[in-house]
């Protein structure tokens, strides 16, 4: 039976995430929720204690099963030289589909980073740490292509990871400007590792 109440709540916070990533931590009602999730306003409080503690539930989960997973090749103990291109190429093709949520609505944590809820400590370190994360990846992705450690290396990875942020950040309002934000990364990339050959 627990486990059946897990799978629940599991779906729940997926149902909610979509609706938070869409109309934002603001603009995402409680009857919208309810609506949602199918779960009462009180089966909410109960759950996750709030509207908060059910947006922190939904943060972990796009995290868990939307970021790393997509940055795991980036993140394993020996990283492929074609990782980052691969996590790269994923990235535009996603902001190329004007279907996709990325195209739609860029990323959870960005659009957050730009409210007031990103001023809370614990959003705070949540964005910081996302942003962090994706540049070790990059800078790993670089070092397995020959680059990536030295000075240089972390420039680019500096430079990748702004031209992916702003990505993420414009998307809502211009997804193809996403994907050139992508494709510029991807240039810098391919050029740096024709550099190394």
């Amino acid at each position: 039976m627990a486990r059946t109440l897990e799978f629940d709540r599991e779906e729940a916070v997926r149902a909610a995430r979509t609706l938070f990533w869409r109309a934002g931590y603001d603009g995402a009602s409680i009857p919208e929720l309810e609506r949602a999730t199918g779960l009462s306003r009180s089966s909410i409080y109960n759950t996750f204690g709030s509207k908060r503690g059910l947006f922190e539930a939904v943060v972990q989960s796009y995290l868990d099963e939307l970021v790393r997973p997509r940055l795991a090749p980036l993140q394993a103990d020996v990283v492929a030289p074609e990782a980052l291109l691969i996590y790269l190429t994923g990235l535009r093709e996603a902001f190329e589909n004007l279907h996709s949520m990325p195209a739609l609505c860029g990323c959870l944590l960005i659009n957050t980073a730009s409210t007031p809820l990103a001023q809370d400590e614990y959003l705070h370190d949540v964005i910081s740490g996302y942003r962090k994360e994706l540049h070790s990846a990059f800078v790993r992705g670089l070092a397995a292509m020959g680059g990536g450690h030295s000075d240089a290396g972390m420039s680019n990875a500096d430079v990748l990871t702004a031209l992916v942020v702003a990505g993420f950040a414009i998307a809502r309002v211009d997804p193809s400007e996403a994907a050139r934000s992508v494709s510029s990364a991807m240039r810098l990339v391919s050029d740096g590792a024709s550099g190394l050959r």
